[in-house]
């Protein structure tokens, strides 16, 4: 038989037995492949979600340390605009770079001997873990009570006085007529203490809403600051009450009440 003649077909063709080898040799390789792909898969995805919350937290950093804050208010001194555990969202741009105008609800840092010293809490590592987490992001206020919120009164050169024949209180020379202030049952006078005072440079004089129920400038005029608050001190302005849902609005601060006071140019009394 010549060598070279072509064999049947049959000869060079394999077995059924060895093309069922050599599928399951090619999808175990195809398997093999695949495992590394899915783990590579699964590694970007949770890198992904590593990096999103990341940028998030930084972003809520950023935020939180010169835009906005959170605070809620841990007493009735501001009833009835502010009542106790409303939360309240901060504009930290105020003074530095949006100015403080009389009326505007502020929130500051005790100037000193405001507040008495509070006593130590216990918290679990848990809670202590998810409150600096959510004062990292603004979300959690843990230092409200190191802070006071009262209204801008008198801004620097002004001349506060109360209270005059009406039961009203003066900004340079001009009565206010206040309708945030909470006043007891049958009483008038917007202050139960008279005062005359001159705000120094950088400083504020402030009160509470719930006038007859708030250790506010008047009462704090024998500490360091002689009631005044620096600037230095405030931590922003109160825009909005953000909690409970029910309470939401925003914060007022009543330019009509202070039409004409003008500057510490006018005449006193």
């Amino acid at each position: 038989m010549d060598e070279n003649a072509a064999q049947p077909a049959d000869a060079a063709s394999p077995s059924p037995d060895e093309r069922v080898e050599a599928g399951s040799a090619t999808r175990a390789a195809d398997s093999v492949d695949e495992r590394p792909s899915r783990r590579r898969g699964v590694l970007l995805f949770l890198r992904d979600v590593v990096v999103i919350v990341g940028v998030a937290l930084l972003i809520s950093f950023l935020i939180k340390t010169f835009l906005i804050r959170s605070f809620y208010i841990p007493s009735d001194s501001m009833m009835d605009t502010l009542v106790q555990n409303d939360r309240i969202i901060v504009n930290q741009l105020v003074p530095e770079v949006v100015p403080i105008e009389r009326g505007d609800v502020v929130v500051f840092r005790d100037p000193g001997g405001w507040l008495a010293p509070l006593p130590e809490q216990e918290t679990t590592p848990i809670q202590a873990a998810f409150d600096w987490l959510g004062s990292l992001v603004g979300l959690s206020a843990s230092d409200s009570e190191e802070h006071l919120v009262k209204r801008v009164i008198g801004l620097p050169g002004d001349r506060v006085t109360c209270c005059n024949d009406l039961g009203q209180m003066s900004v340079n020379g001009v009565p206010l007529e206040e309708p945030y202030v909470r006043l007891p049952a049958g009483v008038t006078a917007a202050s139960g203490e008279d005062f005359q005072v001159e705000v120094p440079a950088d400083s504020l004089w402030v009160m509470g809403d719930n006038r007859y129920d708030s250790c506010d400038s008047r009462c704090n005029r024998n500490t360091f600051t002689e009631g005044f608050v620096p600037f230095d001190d405030v931590v922003g302005r109160a825009v909005v009450i953000s909690w409970p849902l029910d309470r939401w609005t925003w914060l007022d601060n009543y330019p009509f009440v202070f039409d004409g006071v003008g500057d510490a140019s006018a005449p006193a009394e």
